[in-house]
């Protein structure tokens, strides 16, 4: 590249910063701003060490059906400036956290349980002293954050945190999960108006493909207490090692030193397919615990199955581009192309926004069938991911009489809205069953788990399309008909209190009836659990007075109040002034365990930093494996030393700078820090005009398919360089669509020299479209407008 090109791209590029800081520095536009992840720049600057976690592990104990993991993530500042280092990260939606502890050098520092707003009090008044400090804070049930304060220059920093969780088996298969990286969440939230508790979602991303920037590593051990028929780990490596019928013990393989950018998986079965069942007993001090598990009696398959209707709602927003969407095909292709004659069903697609197949339910015919799959088959993942209007408008659709309505999702659930959702289901508990499908290498359980919950369906999760076909057989077993209905639990003699749940609904799937709570007096008397199963009526009986209360129940505690949190988060929407946030409040405090209300905070007694003040760096996350860079977005800010300024994506990280090999400029120690867009510059430039077309396709379908693809023809806007301030621009193209609904020509009918490259741009795009077949079996012609604005 020759030096007078490189002054004119330094020149376009100074004038576009210039020009976007006068633009956005006003406050209204800034309060405009939405909250969403954004991409990391990396700074070439010594001073400032951008990536300060540099491992994290975990080491788990399982015994019975307890679960108990000790999660340590080391710090270490590589730079010359001292640190303030923020890492977002998993874990599983069943988690009691109910430990923490901070290792400098010799020194150990236990954490302390406070409310949260106190915690983050005593954690930067620590910060500013001086003093190391760390913080822990849960942002939902399933995200939580870490805070690590004035790591000096060549310090490591260990945090370790403990939590336990129970295990519960389906269709006789026990699972352990550990969660490791959090996918990128959509929000259309303004910015300016979100509490503190939201700002964690405005996170830094690594690109599609890039490894983690630190080391992962995972032990377990496993006591099953019976003897092990097999042990099996679907997500990573692994080297398994058996000691006696009963033990076995699981090291992640070496060539996983970088596996941290999917959930670690891990499966296990009981000899003969057995079960863990009975009464745990634990006695405290000021407090008794129990923990009932019972299995159910085996499925009766030859029952006449009553009319059903399904509404699948899928997922096409940008996070499920690429790999995530094609799990979600197969698995949409293989339950609807199996549905019997008699069952109804609707399809409802959503991203932004949302179209429906048809206003009611149709039979499920050959053609109709068809129709469903190719207008699935046609997606391809763009814009946000809008899950409650999808929802709403999924629940209103009209019932019809006689029949069982079932709702299944199918998404990565990278949206912001539990609670509100949540909400939804709950209120709608008479009207469907929910079923949830969780789709991609690193989905947010805690949305579909708690979707399934609420809802009293069951939730599925796919990291592999392999996957799809087994899931859907296991969903069709699942709903033929319930293993036990109508169940009621009687205790007899044995005083009880504060029992979860307070009843239990259907169980839909080989899994045991588990029942928490606490007890007062002697354990004695017989508890007795009735129900009606597919052959008649169901009765077990467990004999109190048999068992021993023991302190290795220690857990149970723990795992009651999580619990009764978990209850009352997902099935109410919390606010500050509502009664259960102070129950949640007094539950962690009392319980010792971390929740939306209550946080760890661990800090030094020695003052460290005299002199200067703490970088606070956010530590970057790579997109879990298989998610593309749709995730995030195709546009960023870059925030230098004298503020933020709009910039496209193709100009800050891969695009002209990077093509020209012009170097970034450095301020601060920071760097160019990638921030997401105000919304004026998020809201599509390129609009959709006209459309003009011969017999074959209606307006209608024309329309719905160019619009569900704008957000990938506004990632052509970024040639749009030479346009002017509200200038208005419109561009007619020909397409000509086959018999089977593929373009196979686009022509520019309104071509410009100074515009070549935005309309090369959009012809590319525009020959990926694919439309319905058209009617007649011919070629049809189509002329669209596109308008710039």
């Amino acid at each position: 590249m020759t030096d007078k090109r490189k002054k004119w791209i330094l020149l376009i590029v100074a004038l576009f910063v210039l020009f976007a800081n006068a633009a956005y520095a006003q406050p209204e536009k800034d309060a405009d701003r939405t909250l969403s992840p954004y991409f990391l720049v990396k700074s070439d600057d010594p001073e400032v060490d951008q990536l300060p976690l540099k491992s994290t592990s975990a080491k788990v104990n399982v015994s019975g059906v307890i679960a108990d993991v000790i999660v340590r993530q080391v710090y270490k500042n590589e730079g010359k400036r001292p640190l303030e280092a923020v890492y977002v990260f998993p874990a599983s939606t069943r988690a009691a956290v109910y430990g923490m502890k901070m290792m400098i050098g010799e020194r150990t520092i236990t954490a302390k349980i406070r409310k949260r707003e106190e915690a983050r009090r005593e954690y930067e008044e620590a910060k500013e002293a001086g003093k190391s400090a760390s913080l822990l804070e849960q942002q939902r049930p399933n995200v939580f954050q870490m805070n690590v304060a004035n790591i000096l220059p060549g310090d490591a920093i260990k945090v370790e945190l403990k939590y336990t969780e129970l295990l519960v088996p389906t269709d006789a298969v026990y699972e352990f999960v550990y969660p490791t990286i959090v996918g990128p969440r959509y929000s259309n939230q303004p910015a300016a108006e979100v509490t503190p508790q939201e700002k964690w979602i405005e996170n830094p991303y690594l690109h599609e493909g890039e490894s983690p920037t630190y080391t992962f590593d995972i032990t377990l051990d496993v006591a099953a207490g019976l003897p092990i028929q097999d042990i099996t780990c679907p997500s990573h490596k692994v080297n398994i090692n058996y000691d006696g019928s009963a033990f076995a013990s699981i090291k992640l393989d070496g060539s996983e030193k970088y596996g941290g950018n999917r959930d670690f998986v891990m499966k296990y079965r009981l000899a003969g397919g057995r079960i863990e069942t009975g009464l745990l007993l634990f006695e405290g001090e000021e407090e008794n615990f129990f923990l009932l598990m019972l299995q159910p009696p085996k499925r009766v398959t030859d029952h006449e199955i009553p009319p059903r209707e399904y509404i699948f709602i899928v997922d096409v927003s940008g996070s499920m581009h690429g790999f995530p969407m094609d799990i979600s095909k197969k698995l949409l292709k293989d339950l609807i192309g199996n549905l019997r004659p008699t069952d109804r069903f609707n399809v409802l697609l959503f991203a932004g926004g949302s179209s429906v197949m048809s206003e009611k339910s149709l039979p499920a015919t050959p053609k109709n069938i068809g129709h469903a799959i190719n207008m699935i088959e046609r997606q391809r993942g763009g814009g946000g991911t809008e899950l409650l209007p999808a929802l709403k408008r999924a629940l209103s659709l009209p019932r019809i009489e006689g029949y069982s309505r079932s709702v299944v999702i199918a998404t990565d659930g990278y949206v912001s809205v539990e609670a509100e959702a949540f909400d939804l289901i709950r209120n709608n508990l008479g009207n469907a069953n929910m079923f949830a499908f969780g789709i991609g290498s690193s989905v947010n359980r805690h949305i579909i788990q708690g979707m399934a919950r609420v809802g009293m369906g069951e939730p599925f999760v796919i990291i592999r399309p392999e996957e799809a076909t087994n899931k859907a057989e296991k969903f069709r077993r699942l709903i033929q008909s319930p293993v036990l209905t109508g169940i009621k639990t009687d205790f007899g003699d044995f005083e009880v209190y504060d029992v979860e749940p307070p009843s239990i609904p259907d169980v839909l799937a080989d899994r045991p009836v588990i029942i928490f709570g606490k007890w007062r007096g002697r354990p004695q008397g017989n508890i007795h659990l009735k129900g009606i199963a597919g052959d008649g009526s169901f009765m077990k009986e467990v004999d109190v007075g048999k068992i021993k209360p023991l302190k290795t129940n220690s857990a149970l505690r723990y795992l009651w109040a999580r619990h009764r949190i978990a209850i009352l988060s997902d099935y109410n929407k919390l606010r500050p002034q509502d009664e259960r946030v102070m129950e949640v409040t007094n539950l962690g405090l009392t319980y010792n365990l971390l929740t939306a209300y209550t946080s760890f905070v661990a800090i030094d007694t020695q003052i460290r930093l005299k002199d200067g003040k703490a970088v606070t760096v956010k530590q970057p996350l790579p997109l879990p494996q298989g998610v593309s860079d749709y995730a995030v977005g195709n546009r960023i800010l870059m925030q230098k030393g004298f503020g933020m300024t709009a910039v496209p994506s193709t100009l800050a990280y891969k695009g002209i700078m990077r093509e020209e090999g012009l170097e970034h400029k450095k301020e601060d120690g920071l760097g160019l820090k990638p921030l997401i867009t105000t919304p004026a510059l998020e809201k599509m430039p390129i609009k959709l005009g006209t459309i003009a077309v011969t017999e074959g396709l209606s307006k209608e379908s024309i329309q719905r398919v160019v619009e569900e693809h704008l957000n990938s023809i506004n990632q052509c806007n970024k040639y749009a360089l030479w346009k002017q301030s509200g200038q208005r621009v419109e561009l007619e193209f020909r397409l000509v669509i086959d018999p089977k609904g593929r373009v196979t020509g686009v022509k520019v009918n309104t071509s410009q020299e100074n515009r070549k490259e935005l309309e090369r741009c959009i012809v590319e795009k525009l020959k990926k479209l694919c439309f319905p077949t058209p009617e007649g079996g011919k070629n049809v012609v189509v002329t669209i407008t596109l308008i710039l604005k």
